[in-house]
């Protein structure tokens, strides 16, 4: 999905990063035919942007996490089919060391290149245009999950994220990368409420534990009010609906399993589960 005459498109998250002497720009957008990241190249002479639909970031992330994680020995290059477009991933040197080719084709528009530097160090070049895809994968699924929650309004439950169909094709080797495990939160997010509560809004909230996300979300249905307890790894998604007549029962149970695991929660690192704002539109 691309737009490029950009008059109806909506800017969600913008980032920057400079390597050597290169700028990056990275614009997380939306239009009525959906999301797409802008990435672009900037040096003092020339600019190359490639598109990628929002359906393509967590497998972006995933090959430069390759990239960044793999010996010299092993690299090799890929290729990624994303419904209509193909990305080639190709790694060279020249004088100034190694760099990553990035190339964008399809139908729609020319052939388009952007080449990110190795870095110097670990923490630079891809490593940090890594970082910067987690964060955006990262702000896209809170998107995601925030609209699904408007949008929601009966207790059938709808995956949080688009349906990806695209996968790998290995350049120079067969194996095929299977799409990322959501990466590690340091927060948790409070919800738009789905549901009307006996005249007020409902609450929701969000908390990351481990690689798993759980969404406590209240809401009401002809049967009565309910608490939707869900859990997401991955792309999988399951879900409990706790009348909320049996919502006292419940807490006395978890405070019993909290209590007689006390020492052993107290042993564990509390890093995980924290409270953050909801992201800024």
């Amino acid at each position: 999905m691309e737009n490029n005459s950009g008059g109806n498109d909506v800017e969600l998250l913008c980032k920057t990063l400079q390597v050597e002497h290169k700028l990056f720009y990275f614009d997380l957008k939306e239009n009525p035919r959906g999301r797409y990241l802008k990435i672009s190249e900037k040096t003092s002479a020339t600019r190359s942007t490639i598109i990628v639909p929002s359906n393509g970031i967590p497998y972006f992330l995933e090959l430069f996490n390759y990239y960044v994680n793999s010996d010299d020995q092993d690299i090799f290059s890929k290729e990624l089919q994303l419904d209509a477009k193909v990305f080639y991933f190709d790694v060279g040197e020249n004088r100034r060391g190694r760099f990553l080719k990035v190339s964008e084709a399809s139908m729609s528009r020319n052939r388009s290149t952007i080449i990110i530097p190795a870095g110097s160090t670990r923490d630079e070049g891809w490593a940090a245009f890594r970082n910067i895809l987690a964060e955006i994968n990262e702000a896209l699924s809170l998107f995601n999950m925030s609209n699904q929650q408007n949008s929601e309004a009966s207790e059938r439950i709808v995956g949080l994220s688009d349906d990806v169909g695209a996968g790998f094709i290995a350049g120079h080797s067969t194996q095929s990368i299977t799409p990322p495990t959501e990466l590690a939160l340091d927060r948790s997010a409070e919800l738009p409420a789905q549901d009307d509560i006996s005249g007020n809004s409902g609450t929701s909230k969000v908390i990351r534990v481990d690689q798993k996300r759980f969404f406590f979300d209240l809401g009401s249905n002809n049967r009565g009010h309910f608490l939707r307890i869900s859990e997401v790894a991955g792309p999988d998604r399951s879900s409990i609906i706790l009348p909320l007549s049996g919502l006292k029962q419940f807490y006395e149970m978890v405070a019993h399993f909290v209590e007689i695991s006390k020492d052993k929660i107290e042993g564990m690192a509390s890093a995980n589960v924290r409270t953050v704002d909801p992201p800024q539109r």
